[in-house]
């Protein structure tokens, strides 16, 4: 059986470009926005090309609340609704021990949701930690699909909603005890 480390590696798909090693220069803003559903615009016209939105998501960056798009040429500043990314499925990885939930994004990102990849709460609603300050929101259908398996554990005069991954435990909201 692997470890569990090497399970967590392997599961993760993601296409990022180093922008932590890069600082160019700051080249003013683009008309490039993402909204609440993850969906990108470029003036005001949605972007349809998949492939071209995977290409600006492996090069966003966040840096002091904002948003920037960053090779090693050029930075430019975007506009983020909510968080750039959606978590949009979800399914349990059956071969491994403790079981690792595995989640995608709406632009076909798969990551383990893990101590790395945790749950994050934002006005009691949970979004996952994509790395580098980058989020990507759950959304409803996901949410309520874990609802349906939560657990909920009394402390400190709520009940936590608690799901499993890896080994962890992660809450996804709180509700009044």
């Amino acid at each position: 059986m692997l470890d569990l480390q090497d399970v967590l590696q392997s599961l993760e798909q993601r296409k990022k470009a180093p922008t932590e090693l890069w600082d160019p220069p700051y080249c003013g803003e683009l008309p490039i926005r993402i909204d609440e559903e993850g969906n990108w615009y470029y003036q005001n016209s949605r972007i349809q090309r998949i492939e071209l939105v995977r290409l600006f998501a492996s090069v966003l960056a966040r840096e002091d609340d904002c948003y920037y798009l960053i090779t090693p040429a050029e930075k430019v500043k975007i506009t983020v609704a909510d968080a750039p990314f959606l978590i949009v499925g979800w399914d349990y990885i059956s071969d491994t021990e403790p079981r690792v939930m595995q989640l995608t994004t709406n632009i076909g990102d798969q990551l383990p949701l893990s101590p790395a990849h945790p749950v994050i709460l934002q006005d009691n609603y949970p979004y996952i930690d994509m790395g580098q300050g980058l989020l990507a929101k759950v959304h409803r259908n996901v949410y309520y699909q874990w609802l349906e398996s939560v657990a909920k554990e009394p402390e400190d005069g709520t009940k936590k909603l608690i799901i499993q991954s890896a080994g962890q435990s992660f809450v996804i909201g709180e509700l009044p005890a």
